[in-house]
């Protein structure tokens, strides 16, 4: 298969931990059943620690606290009574009969007192909100998925039509409607201002479209011992893994620190194959060598200084299945392969591309028009015995699974794993939020960069991916830390020089800030 056979399938030290619904219930279980911490406790700190966000976001106004009839809103009723001792009008609207609580929450609604909640009932929502100062989504937690009815859809329509008014909206946990294991969002979903989380941030909290109803997202912690299990979910991705790029010695040779072989470009596509190369030698390759259609070498040896080009068989300026032994005898002696910057959707070059995948002898990144040529064969890639990345957006990903782009954005998480499931490789879908996808190990970027969204910087990934394969890393830790590098690259080359002004060339110029390792 092409992810590296040997390599761990437990989440590395390097991610930092993002739990599911079912990983924090096992934190939960340990804290309670076997360290002994009262579940009570838990949710006071809980409370406590949401409360303080609540006062200071309200804007003046009673806050209302919606509740469910679980523990998260149980936290809610610890929130209420919180701030009324402070001074703080506060009131709890339940969803669900008083009798229906879970035993925690019924704790909470006995100290609370009868004064300080009231059942929300067939009261319409917006009149029981009304000239709230702010309002505190308490309904459902990390537990909970699917799509809610009513009469809780109608509330929490009630609640984003008062945000849309200026109340400001704080989730418990995470905002109700947003899938914690996934980031999918129901229908009906709140949309917060601020989300409270505890003990440490879950998927959810981090892969869109769920981090967008998040709003500003606050870990806190609410008294787990230390030596709390780890979670399987997955992990946000650590500087401390760009130092495990091999680094260059005294006796190092060009040799030694790999070559990386960019086949592609094409008539009015030849910038992509030049921003990829040169980002590959920027992020340490010890060379790169671009493989072009023939007719357009010259312009690429004009336009290339620190980059070999090797014309291969072309028509019409793009490249012909017939440049296929040319290159395969190539990537014998290379580090890295990048498949697909500029290639174009003539019939010649998807055929290359076709052939190419399965047979690269050597770690295979495939980007662009590469993936596009692969149609929905990703089992093709199944079968190869080197390393593979894949490094897809939305559309290109939605074209390998048949499915659209939509679809794709909508179920990110699951998206990328079935595609890393079928094709055996490491998969990179690309956005704000990028997820790097490899059997049961998942890395989620939160250093996302807007400087990013301008043509050309999917190039420089691939070239940068590309060179770090080139250097030894494992596929999983390349290509997690080339998104990493990237992004803060991106970043940089922001500060400098404006959001708006960023060009890719600029990234590849910034790539040796994004390259330094943590610590």
């Amino acid at each position: 298969m092409s992810a590296d056979p040997a390599a761990p399938e437990s989440q590395p030290d390097w991610l930092e931990p993002l739990f599911d619904a079912a990983g924090m219930g096992a934190v939960d279980r340990w804290a309670i059943d076997e360290q002994g911490v009262p579940s009570l406790e838990l949710m006071e700190a809980a409370g406590a620690a949401l409360a303080r966000e609540v006062a200071a976001l309200a804007v003046g106004g009673p806050v209302r606290v919606v509740c469910g009839k679980g523990n998260n809103g149980g936290d809610g009723l610890v929130v209420a009574r919180l701030l009324r001792e402070t001074g703080i009008a506060a009131e709890a609207l339940l969803l669900w009969p008083a009798d229906e609580l879970s035993p925690d929450a019924t704790a909470n609604l006995e100290r609370l007192g009868t004064d300080g909640w009231r059942l929300l009932g067939d009261e319409p929502a917006l009149d029981a909100l009304a000239g709230a100062g702010a309002i505190v989504d308490a309904i459902f937690g990390t537990g909970f998925a699917g799509e809610p009815r009513e009469p809780v859809a109608g509330v929490i329509a009630a609640v984003n039509e008062l945000r849309m008014g200026g109340v400001p909206v704080v989730a418990c946990d995470i905002p109700s409607g947003v899938d914690a294991a996934t980031g999918e969002t129901a229908e009906t979903c709140v949309g917060a201002d601020a989300t409270v989380t505890f003990h440490a941030p879950k998927l959810g909290h981090r892969i869109a479209p769920g981090k967008w109803r998040c709003g500003d997202l606050v870990v806190a912690p609410i008294g787990i011992p230390p030596g709390a299990p780890q979670p399987p979910a997955g992990g946000t991705i650590g500087g401390r893994v760009l130092a495990l790029a091999p680094r260059r010695g005294r006796e190092s040779t060009k040799f030694a620190s790999g070559e990386v072989i960019v086949v592609g470009g094409s008539r009015g596509l030849t910038g992509a194959v030049c921003l990829a190369s040169m980002a590959a030698i920027r992020a340490g390759a010890g060379y790169a060598t671009a493989a072009v259609p023939d007719a357009l070498e010259p312009i690429l040896e004009t336009k290339l200084t620190e980059v070999m080009t090797v014309g291969v068989d072309s028509v019409d300026g793009s490249l012909d299945v017939a440049a296929a032994s040319t290159i395969l005898e190539r990537a014998e002696r290379a580090g890295a392969v990048v498949l697909g910057p500029g290639l174009g959707r003539t019939p010649q070059a998807a055929s290359l591309a076709r052939h190419l995948a399965p047979h690269v002898p050597c770690p295979l990144l495939v980007d662009a028009d590469g993936l596009n040529a692969l149609g929905t064969d990703l089992a093709s890639l199944a079968s190869r015995s080197a390393p593979t990345v894949l490094t897809p957006h939305a559309g290109e990903l939605g074209r390998l699974l048949g499915a659209d782009s939509g679809a794709i954005a909508a179920r990110r998480l699951d998206s990328v794993r079935r595609a890393a499931d079928a094709s055996g490789a490491v998969v990179v879908l690309k956005g704000d939020d990028t997820l790097v996808a490899s059997g049961e190990r998942l890395a989620v970027n939160v250093e996302g960069s807007p400087a990013l969204a301008t043509a050309g910087t999917g190039d420089v990934l691939s070239g940068t991916i590309g060179a770090l394969l080139a250097r030894g890393m494992e596929a999983f830790e390349a290509a997690c830390a080339g998104v990493l590098a990237h992004s803060r690259a991106g970043r940089v080359a922001g500060e400098r020089l404006g959001v708006e002004s960023v060009i890719a060339s600029d990234v590849i110029a910034c790539l040796p800030e994004g390259l330094r390792a943590d610590g």
